[in-house]
């Protein structure tokens, strides 16, 4: 069992509701999102690291949502902005040492926030988040009309910085214009990667076919 870091094409491809399948399907697996945006205090059951907890068997409260997601923002925004509003700066330093510290204690999958290419700080991104832990990557796209354009465009991206996809995720969206393999097939024409559709009533054992 491998650690990975789950990231997506853009913001609501998912990446939680593939995250927690996967805790499910695999309890040998932890998980994390250290930076979460669109927060709001009362609703942590409802929130992404609340949901992962709730999919490792643990008890959502404040203090368990703190141990997995240490920076946590009101707006809705993309990390550095969400932070602004704040007055604060993400430390990403302090950032890479809580992940590196969690990936020593067992297979860990890291969730991260909005998609790939979302900015951290004045001069990181995701994607320089990624490659500093030197992770392979857990790709989740939609199949929604431009999701093929999305999806190649992200991959590509990653590659190009030679951050490793393990796999891509190709998570049925609401409304999708034609079927998830019709979607799958485009996307093999142009992408080394293995894809594996998600129907959005998928159940952990779905995502046992995932060899992680």
């Amino acid at each position: 069992m491998n650690s990975y870091f789950v990231t997506a094409t853009g913001t609501d491809t998912g990446k939680t509701f593939c995250t927690t399948g996967l805790l499910r399907a695999n309890p040998s697996l932890k998980a994390i999102k250290p930076l979460l945006s669109g927060y709001s205090l009362g609703q942590e059951a409802a929130s992404d690291s609340g949901q992962l907890l709730a999919a490792m068997g643990k008890t959502v409260t404040p203090e368990a949502i703190a141990a997995i997601t240490p920076w946590r923002y009101r707006a809705p925004l993309s990390p550095d902005m969400a932070a602004a509003r704040e007055g604060q700066n993400i430390s990403y330093n302090d950032l890479l040492a809580f992940c590196r510290a969690e990936l020593a204690k067992g297979p860990t999958l890291i969730e991260g926030a909005g998609g790939a290419a979302v900015p951290l700080t004045q001069t990181k991104m995701t994607a320089d988040w990624i490659a500093d832990l030197g992770l392979p990557v857990l790709l989740v796209t939609g199949s929604y009309l431009g999701s093929i354009s999305h999806c190649i465009t992200t991959a590509t991206f990653l590659l190009n910085r030679n951050i490793p996809i393990h796999a891509i995720l190709l998570n049925q969206s609401p409304n999708a214009p034609v079927p998830e393999a019709e979607t799958k097939a485009a996307l093999e024409r142009y992408l080394p990667c293995r894809i594996f559709p998600i129907s959005r009533d998928a159940a952990a054992e779905d995502f046992k076919g995932l060899a992680l």
